[in-house]
C-alpha cells in the first residue's frame, strides 16, 4: 500500500513540475518579460513550484511514518533540504 501511495505522489510531483512549467512561461509572458529578466523569473519560478512539491512530497511520507508535532516538522524540514540539494545537483 505504500508503495502505491509513494508512486502517486512521485507522478503527482512530476505532473506539478510540467505545469508549474506552462504556468511560468505564461506568467512570463503575461507580464511581458524578454531576455534576462525572463530567464531570472522563470528559473525563481520554477524553483519555487519545485519547492512546494517537495513540500507536498514530504508531508505525504510524515503521513505515511505517521509522524505528528515535532517529529513531523522535523522530518518535513530535514526532507525538504534534502530534495532541494538533490535537485541542485
Amino acid at each position: 500500500m505504500r508503495k502505491y501511495v509513494m508512486m502517486a505522489l512521485l507522478s503527482l510531483a512530476a505532473a506539478n513540475v510540467a505545469f508549474a512549467d506552462a504556468t511560468c512561461d505564461a506568467k512570463a509572458a503575461e507580464k511581458k518579460l524578454a531576455g534576462a529578466a525572463k530567464s531570472s523569473f522563470l528559473k525563481k519560478c520554477e524553483k519555487d513550484a519545485s519547492a512546494k512539491t517537495a513540500q507536498t512530497t514530504c508531508e505525504g511520507k510524515a503521513a505515511d511514518k505517521k509522524l505528528a508535532g515535532a517529529a513531523k516538522n522535523s522530518f518535513v524540514k530535514k526532507c525538504v533540504k534534502d530534495s532541494a540539494a538533490s535537485a541542485a545537483k
